[in-house]
Protein backbone atom coordinates (compact mmCIF):
# COMPACT_ATOMS: atom_id res chain seq x y z
CA UNK A 1 0.00 0.00 0.00
CA UNK A 2 1.34 3.43 -0.99
CA UNK A 3 1.86 5.89 1.82
CA UNK A 4 1.59 9.67 1.65
CA UNK A 5 2.20 12.66 3.87
CA UNK A 6 -1.03 13.76 5.53
CA UNK A 7 -1.15 17.33 6.80
CA UNK A 8 -3.57 18.45 9.50
CA UNK A 9 -3.07 22.20 9.12
CA UNK A 10 -5.24 22.89 12.16
CA UNK A 11 -2.50 21.41 14.34
CA UNK A 12 0.37 23.32 12.72
CA UNK A 13 1.80 26.14 14.86
CA UNK A 14 4.11 27.49 12.16
CA UNK A 15 7.31 26.58 14.02
CA UNK A 16 8.89 25.45 10.71
CA UNK A 17 10.91 22.69 12.40
CA UNK A 18 9.80 20.38 9.58
CA UNK A 19 11.59 22.64 7.08
CA UNK A 20 14.79 22.67 9.11
CA UNK A 21 15.02 18.92 9.68
CA UNK A 22 14.24 18.29 6.02
CA UNK A 23 17.05 20.52 4.79
CA UNK A 24 19.50 19.05 7.31
CA UNK A 25 18.54 15.49 6.35
CA UNK A 26 18.90 16.09 2.61
CA UNK A 27 21.63 18.72 2.35
CA UNK A 28 23.38 18.75 5.71
CA UNK A 29 22.54 22.41 6.38
CA UNK A 30 19.74 24.14 8.23
CA UNK A 31 18.24 26.20 5.41
CA UNK A 32 14.46 26.35 4.83
CA UNK A 33 15.03 27.30 1.18
CA UNK A 34 16.43 23.80 0.63
CA UNK A 35 13.53 22.05 2.35
CA UNK A 36 11.20 19.71 0.49
CA UNK A 37 8.32 20.79 2.73
CA UNK A 38 7.31 24.42 3.06
CA UNK A 39 5.08 26.01 5.65
CA UNK A 40 2.81 28.57 4.03
CA UNK A 41 1.96 31.28 6.54
CA UNK A 42 -1.10 33.48 6.77
CA UNK A 43 -0.21 35.13 10.05
CA UNK A 44 -3.18 37.51 10.25
CA UNK A 45 -5.54 34.54 10.00
CA UNK A 46 -3.36 32.38 12.23
CA UNK A 47 -3.05 29.72 9.54
CA UNK A 48 0.10 27.73 8.83
CA UNK A 49 -0.11 25.04 6.19
CA UNK A 50 2.77 22.64 5.51
CA UNK A 51 2.91 21.92 1.77
CA UNK A 52 4.85 19.15 0.05
CA UNK A 53 4.66 16.87 -2.95
CA UNK A 54 1.31 15.10 -3.13
CA UNK A 55 2.80 12.18 -5.09
CA UNK A 56 0.05 12.65 -7.71
CA UNK A 57 -1.23 9.57 -9.51
CA UNK A 58 -1.27 11.46 -12.82
CA UNK A 59 1.67 13.70 -11.92
CA UNK A 60 1.90 16.84 -14.09
CA UNK A 61 5.63 17.09 -13.36
CA UNK A 62 6.16 13.58 -14.70
CA UNK A 63 4.01 14.21 -17.77
CA UNK A 64 5.75 17.46 -18.75
CA UNK A 65 9.37 16.34 -18.32
CA UNK A 66 10.92 16.40 -21.83
CA UNK A 67 13.65 13.85 -20.97
CA UNK A 68 11.51 11.54 -18.77
CA UNK A 69 13.69 12.24 -15.74
CA UNK A 70 10.65 12.04 -13.45
CA UNK A 71 9.04 8.67 -12.87
CA UNK A 72 6.98 6.76 -10.34
CA UNK A 73 8.58 4.34 -7.90
CA UNK A 74 5.77 1.80 -7.73
CA UNK A 75 7.20 0.06 -4.64
CA UNK A 76 7.10 3.24 -2.55
CA UNK A 77 4.24 4.88 -4.44
CA UNK A 78 6.22 8.08 -4.91
CA UNK A 79 7.31 10.28 -7.78
CA UNK A 80 11.10 10.48 -8.12
CA UNK A 81 13.63 12.53 -10.07
CA UNK A 82 16.53 10.86 -11.90
CA UNK A 83 19.26 13.48 -11.63
CA UNK A 84 21.38 11.75 -14.26
CA UNK A 85 18.66 12.50 -16.82
CA UNK A 86 17.39 15.86 -15.53
CA UNK A 87 18.47 18.83 -17.69
CA UNK A 88 17.25 21.49 -15.24
CA UNK A 89 14.66 23.00 -17.60
CA UNK A 90 12.25 23.59 -14.68
CA UNK A 91 9.15 22.62 -16.63
CA UNK A 92 8.14 20.47 -13.66
CA UNK A 93 8.45 23.46 -11.33
CA UNK A 94 6.12 25.44 -13.57
CA UNK A 95 3.33 22.87 -13.82
CA UNK A 96 3.18 21.58 -10.24
CA UNK A 97 -0.25 22.70 -8.94
CA UNK A 98 0.99 22.57 -5.33
CA UNK A 99 4.27 24.43 -5.80
CA UNK A 100 6.01 21.35 -4.45
CA UNK A 101 8.77 21.21 -7.06
CA UNK A 102 11.63 23.59 -6.37
CA UNK A 103 14.86 24.55 -8.07
CA UNK A 104 18.19 24.88 -6.30
CA UNK A 105 20.17 27.59 -8.09
CA UNK A 106 23.46 26.54 -6.50
CA UNK A 107 23.19 22.87 -7.52
CA UNK A 108 21.19 23.69 -10.67
CA UNK A 109 18.78 20.85 -9.89
CA UNK A 110 15.09 20.51 -9.22
CA UNK A 111 14.06 18.90 -5.97
CA UNK A 112 10.91 17.64 -4.30
CA UNK A 113 9.78 15.51 -1.40
CA UNK A 114 11.05 11.95 -1.55
CA UNK A 115 9.42 11.02 1.80
CA UNK A 116 12.97 10.42 3.07
CA UNK A 117 12.93 6.93 1.56
CA UNK A 118 10.00 5.89 3.76
CA UNK A 119 11.05 7.56 7.03
CA UNK A 120 9.95 11.21 6.64
CA UNK A 121 11.88 13.37 9.07
CA UNK A 122 9.18 16.05 9.12
CA UNK A 123 6.83 13.46 10.66
CA UNK A 124 9.41 12.31 13.21
CA UNK A 125 10.13 15.82 14.47
CA UNK A 126 6.68 17.48 14.35
CA UNK A 127 5.78 17.86 18.04
CA UNK A 128 2.22 18.89 17.17
CA UNK A 129 1.70 15.85 14.90
CA UNK A 130 0.50 18.16 12.12
CA UNK A 131 2.29 15.97 9.57
CA UNK A 132 1.82 12.21 9.43
CA UNK A 133 2.81 9.41 7.06
CA UNK A 134 -0.22 7.24 6.39
CA UNK A 135 -1.67 4.78 3.90
CA UNK A 136 -3.08 6.74 0.97
CA UNK A 137 -6.65 5.51 1.49
CA UNK A 138 -6.62 6.66 5.14
CA UNK A 139 -6.39 10.28 4.00
CA UNK A 140 -9.88 10.25 2.52
CA UNK A 141 -11.36 8.66 5.64
CA UNK A 142 -9.66 11.19 7.93
CA UNK A 143 -10.76 14.14 5.79
CA UNK A 144 -14.36 12.90 5.83
CA UNK A 145 -14.21 12.48 9.60
CA UNK A 146 -12.78 16.00 10.04
CA UNK A 147 -15.39 17.53 7.73
CA UNK A 148 -18.20 15.73 9.58
CA UNK A 149 -16.86 17.00 12.91
CA UNK A 150 -16.70 20.60 11.64
CA UNK A 151 -20.20 20.34 10.15
CA UNK A 152 -21.59 18.96 13.40
CA UNK A 153 -19.88 21.70 15.42
CA UNK A 154 -21.21 24.40 13.06
CA UNK A 155 -24.74 22.97 13.38
CA UNK A 156 -24.56 23.07 17.16
CA UNK A 157 -23.22 26.64 17.13
CA UNK A 158 -26.00 27.70 14.75
CA UNK A 159 -28.63 26.08 16.97
CA UNK A 160 -27.19 27.86 20.02
CA UNK A 161 -27.34 31.21 18.20
CA UNK A 162 -30.95 30.63 17.17
CA UNK A 163 -31.84 29.69 20.76
CA UNK A 164 -30.39 33.00 21.98
CA UNK A 165 -32.70 35.01 19.71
Amino acid sequence: MAKVLYVDYQKCTGCRLCELVCSVYHDGISNPARSRIRVMKWEQEGLYIPMSCQQCVDAPCMNVCPVKAISRDEDMGRVTVDYDKCIGCRSCVTVCPFGAMSFNRMDKKVFKCDVCDGDPQCVRFCDMKAVDYVDADEVSIQKKRDAATRLSRAGKEAAALVAQL
